[in-house]
């Protein structure tokens, strides 16, 4: 930025950015935090995969508003990839992460490359919807043990309960139990009444809802004063750990790992580059709409890979566009993607401050934020209009979700994709045609099934096809028409009306 550019930015747009990044870095402390853990890390990978990743995202992204960093999805789907190879391949859950992270770079660098942004069309609506409603649940399931202080740990539901199963005891441990249900009423009901109650005091609807969304940093403050205060209360209550960068620096580096790790981690890699890139676009395309903006595709592309590759040697593990960041970020009045830079800057400087104060805040505060997080992903709404729209829809949906969480990310989405395209296939083998008439006096026609009253010549048949002719449907449509003449005594000539044939592969030609 040249000293022109600077002048200019810190005159406009810079104090409504500064504003925007501190109250973003009051969001991103325990989120960061509650994110490593749930991908089975060191909090410090959080605070480190929210550092250079949003800087190098400045950099090559194109949307003002949206903030990058460790998301719930993302973080459990690492977790899902990291534990097994890290334990059959005997290196540690740092070192797949940051692999798993590189990886994730270099096939959205690929995708850039060939243009390939269209593979986003992979995950469907249903495929999308059902698997995040699935995540969410999981998640959320996952968080209890931490939240009650139980021996058992697991990605989904079958290792949640293969893990209960084998315990030797699934006794909640009392005080962890009761900080945990604490802190995650106390968090609902912030979340459903802290704006409110600002405005009821007299504050701006807008300054009530940034406050309200960050009131949950008073829960993070109370649990650690309660552990420093009380410390023979919080005695074998889990805490959070270390947060200190300096003792995880520097970190494992991407290329120290076998390629045996690499090649493990590879499918599992790819599924979080395509549901990171869908889930990040989704979010920028939303925000630059309220805001009048273009989004680049092939920048959000570029933008997430420079992102996940600074996460791959900066020592964090894989990151997108997260939603309640972002909307935070909009929200506050981030008016460009120097907000990312100042939020990166002003997470430092608090974990340089009160890091040693965050080590002592109890998992169960975690994971009660991670629930209350997640949680809100669930919505009904997407599964009543598939009901009402298709009900083959309505059950991929269905389907993903179950799938998700009882066995996995990779078995659901791979099912999803491959349902996808099959009802996609289904819809194009068996296309909609109609027989045509002329409405009188007008050179309009329409289906004589719908409109009773149109012309028709005799010994004419004029039919409409409504889908473009290519190989899965030529035959079905070439033995449709000869049925239909076979159909009608005396019809010498077919009429096809193709103004809905937009395409005509060599099949199609044929028949």
């Amino acid at each position: 930025m040249t000293s022109a550019r600077l002048r200019q930015y810190l005159r406009g747009p810079f104090p409504d950015d500064l504003v925007a990044a501190v109250i973003v870095v009051i969001l991103l402390v325990p989120q960061s935090m509650a994110y490593a853990l749930l991908a089975g890390l060191p909090p410090s990978a959080g605070v480190l995969a929210s550092l250079a990743p949003v800087v190098v995202y400045a950099m090559l992204g194109s949307s003002s508003s949206l903030a990058v960093g460790p998301v719930a999805v993302l973080a459990m789907m690492t977790a899902q990839a990291i534990a097994p190879v890290a334990g059959s391949h005997g290196v540690s859950a740092e070192l797949a992460a940051v692999v798993l992270a590189t990886e994730v770079a270099a096939l959205l660098t690929v995708a850039v490359l060939l243009r390939l942004e269209v593979l986003a069309a992979l995950l469907s609506a249903p495929v999308l919807h059902g698997f995040i409603a699935g995540a969410a649940i999981v998640i959320a399931l996952g968080q209890v043990p931490a939240l009650l202080g139980l021996p058992i740990r697991g990605n989904t539901l079958v290792e949640l309960a293969q893990a209960a199963w084998s315990a030797t005891s699934l006794t909640p441990h009392a005080i962890t139990a009761a900080v945990g249900l604490l802190a995650l009423g106390t968090l609902w009901l912030l979340r459903r009444h802290a704006a409110r109650l600002l405005r009821a005091l007299g504050l701006g609807a807008r300054t009530a809802a940034l406050l309200g969304r960050a009131a949950p940093i008073l829960v993070i403050v109370a649990a650690i004063a309660w552990v420093v205060f009380s410390p023979e209360l919080a005695g074998g209550v889990p805490l959070a750990g270390s947060v200190s960068l300096a003792a995880a620096w520097p970190p494992p580096l991407p290329w120290s790992a076998p390629a045996t790790v690499w090649i493990a981690l590879l499918p599992a890699a790819a599924l979080i580059a395509l549901v990171g890139y869908v889930e990040s676009l989704a979010v920028a395309e939303s925000l630059g709409l309220r805001r009048g903006e273009k989004v680049s595709p092939r920048r959000e592309l570029a933008g997430l890979a420079g992102a996940n590759l600074a996460a791959g040697v900066s020592g964090g593990f894989p990151v997108t566009g997260g939603f309640a960041r972002s909307i935070v970020n909009f929200d506050a009045g981030a008016r460009t993607r120097m907000a990312g830079v100042l939020t990166a800057f002003g997470l430092l400087l608090a974990i340089a401050v009160a890091g040693h104060w965050l080590e002592r805040l109890p998992k169960a505060v975690l994971a009660a934020t991670i629930i209350i997080a997640v949680l809100s992903l669930v919505e009904a709404h997407p599964f009543r209009q598939a009901w009402r729209w298709s009900r083959a829809e309505w059950a991929l949906m269905v389907m993903v979700a179950g799938l998700t969480i009882v066995l996995g990310v990779e078995p659901a989405l791979a099912v999803g994709v491959l349902a996808s395209v099959a009802l996609l296939l289904k819809r194009k083998a068996r296309p909609h045609w109609a027989e045509v008439g002329r409405v009188p006096g007008s050179d309009s026609f329409r289906n004589v099934r719908r409109f009773g009253e149109v012309e028709t010549l005799p010994g004419v048949l004029t039919l409409r096809i409504d889908e473009s002719l290519v190989f899965v449907n030529s035959r079905w449509l070439a033995e449709t028409v000869v049925a239909q003449v076979r159909a009608r005594e005396g019809v010498h000539d077919v009429v096809l009306m193709m103004s809905g044939v937009n395409d005509i592969d060599l099949s199609g030609l044929e028949a």
